[in-house]
């Protein structure tokens, strides 16, 4: 094993949307030779994003981790088809397409556990395959923390051009966003953001605090919880700052480059700024995990599946960020 990369596992995504494809034009980057590769999924579904692309990889085939040595070479591909060969419909959601993803999924985790892959990058998943296919968790992220036996706060973080945003609430109805702002469940994200943000190479992240009401008065929230979690933030050594009004803090903090990430209250206060900013470059980091997990934070793109149309930039983002979480965290 070549001691001087580290190991990242990518991940084919779901085989009916853009994630084959995208993954075909990741592995023609010159950055993918800054680490071991070992892409995992069903070998036809790699080579059905390869015709899409028309890119030939130069992956040598394995059916098991430990017949990879990597001083023979940097890329590898773990095939588990396993006889399968099944052929999956472009733009359409199936139990198999899930059963697939899941598979590569879990044996990533596996190898992230056993310490074989050092960070995870993996094309879009969708969610509606994922619960076909078996996937009993809200989404994507608590299932990875569950089979990471993650027992802290974790949390989606997502990022434009290394600005990061983490939040206290996310998938819950907006009557239920009130009642989760309370100093402790502020604190989390804070101490996340601030900690995966030195683990991408800022040693000092200037943390924005959103506020939750508009214009940052109209309630009592502030003064109550989000002020006293600033405070408590500053005290731990976290260059924190806030709180600032949610309709004008991706100006301040992002467009100004007042602060190198936001932690907002509620799941459109920050992605509606960001989206509004990069939608085309967005990536997701799994926050709060043991291993660094990436992905695009674009959907499966079901519209333009197979077109050959699919940016790769987000990918090559999510995968640019993986190394480097990875790299600094194997210095620790």
């Amino acid at each position: 094993m070549d001691q001087n990369k580290i190991n990242i596992a990518i991940l084919l995504g779901d085989p009916s949307g853009i994630g084959p494809e995208l993954v075909s034009k990741l592995l023609s980057e010159d950055v993918i030779n800054k680490a071991n590769i070992v892409v995992i999924g069903e070998k036809n579904i790699l080579e059905s994003g390869d015709k899409i692309t028309n890119f030939s990889n130069d992956l040598k085939l394995v059916n098991d981790f430990d017949e990879i040595n990597f001083q023979n070479g940097n890329k590898f591909f773990l095939d588990i088809t396993k006889g399968k060969n099944h052929d999956y419909n472009l733009s359409e959601c199936s139990k198999e397409a899930g059963e697939s993803v899941l598979s590569a999924l879990n044996l990533a985790l596996e190898l992230a556990q056993e310490n074989k892959i050092h960070a995870i990058n993996f094309a879009p998943f969708n969610k509606t395959s994922l619960k076909l296919g078996g996937n009993k968790y809200s989404d994507e992220l608590h299932l990875m923390a569950k089979k990471l036996n993650v027992d802290n706060f974790f949390c989606e973080c997502n990022v434009i051009d290394n600005f990061w945003t983490a939040r206290v609430t996310s998938h819950i109805p907006i009557k239920e966003v009130s009642l989760h702002i309370k100093k402790e469940n502020i604190l989390k994200p804070i101490k996340l953001i601030h900690e995966a943000m030195k683990l991408n190479g800022i040693k000092n992240p200037r943390v924005a605090v959103q506020a939750l009401n508009p214009h940052a008065e109209f309630g009592t929230e502030e003064k109550d919880e989000i002020i006293p979690a600033l405070e408590e933030a500053k005290k731990k050594g976290i260059n924190a700052d806030g709180h600032l009004p949610c309709d004008t803090s991706f100006i301040t903090a992002y467009k100004n480059k007042n602060h190198d990430c936001i932690v907002g209250m509620y799941h459109d206060a920050l992605q509606s700024g960001l989206k509004a900013f990069g939608f085309d470059r967005g990536v997701t980091v799994q926050g709060g995990l043991p291993v660094p997990i990436t992905t695009p934070a674009h959907g499966t793109a079901f519209d333009i599946a197979g077109k050959n149309q699919a940016n790769l930039e987000p990918t090559l983002n999510s995968f640019k960020i993986a190394l480097t979480m990875a790299e600094n965290k194997n210095k620790q």
